[in-house]
């Protein structure tokens, strides 16, 4: 196991891509480098390295000294990790605001439901993937006016959402809105990238953040399907609550309003990174 596997792992662990952590690591051994120097120090692809150094100096974590050739330099590792717990509390802050809300919209449903005689037919609990699936294709069907989702792993695959597309398409045409916030690891996957950019050539309004709570679908603030893991079932296993309940979906209306204000857009995910 090389040497530098336990630092790189602890500065992914403090929200740095892999190449990010390399070069950081790379700069601190010396009091500058160029961007090819530290691309070689770090083993980093050439043209990676100048987008690796700019996310370090955008988040505070290098120093970029201009000059004939521009030259690098780390911050001291005490004030690098600073800023980067800084940076995660500010995370964990956002999806606290997201739980809370979510909390105080689904309690007031649990609590009716445990003295209701009747079935609550405005609530479906759903665990089949197939059945899921379905219940997704529907929500999307009826979408006439809004259409907001989270999105986070596992991703649908491109082929299996073109219906999706379409549905997109028909609501931008008709001055609907359609908008989603996915996690970073959207960046990462080229096939769900390109799933992403076919979206937004729909018409669909897309941003990142670091992470989500759970899936989540809303249509016209009043249809709600969200996807949650199953504490019970084990590693893996998910539940989801197809609920018709206006006041509900206004409710997580507000928390991915939320979320959505503190997403960036493709390119200031990727810099932040």
């Amino acid at each position: 196991m090389d040497a530098d596997d336990g630092p790189v792992n602890d500065l992914i662990a403090l929200g740095l891509s892999r190449y990010e952590a390399r070069v950081y690591l790379a700069l601190v051994r010396r009091e500058s480098y160029t961007a090819a120097e530290a691309a070689r120090e770090a083993d980093v692809p050439r043209q990676r390295i100048y987008d690796v150094l700019d996310g370090l100096v955008r988040r505070r974590l290098a120093v970029a000294r201009p000059g004939r050739v521009a030259t690098f330099s780390a911050v001291a590792p005490g004030l690098a990790t600073a800023r980067l717990m800084t940076l995660q509390r500010e995370s964990l802050d956002r999806l606290e605001r997201v739980s809370a809300a979510l909390t105080a919209a689904l309690l007031p449903v649990w609590s009716d439901g445990r003295t209701h005689t009747d079935p609550l037919d405005y609530i479906e609990v759903l665990r089949e993937p197939g059945a899921i699936a379905e219940r997704f294709a529907d929500i999307q069907e009826q979408a006439g006016r809004e259409l907001l989702s989270f999105c986070k792993p596992p991703f649908v695959a491109p082929a299996a959402n073109t219906e999706g597309i379409a549905v997109v398409r028909r609501l931008h045409r008709a001055g609907g809105r359609v908008r989603a916030v996915y996690t970073h690891d959207a960046l990462d996957d080229a096939e769900t990238l390109d799933n992403v950019r076919s979206f937004a050539e729909a018409g669909e309004e897309a941003r990142f953040t670091a992470g989500l709570p759970m899936k989540l679908v809303i249509a016209d603030a009043s249809l709600v399907l969200c996807d949650m893991p199953d504490p019970v079932a084990g590693t893996g296993a998910t539940t989801a609550l197809y609920i018709e309940h206006p006041a509900l979906a206004a409710c997580l209306r507000l928390a991915f309003e939320s979320v959505w204000q503190c997403a960036e857009p493709a390119a200031g995910a990727r810099a932040a990174r």
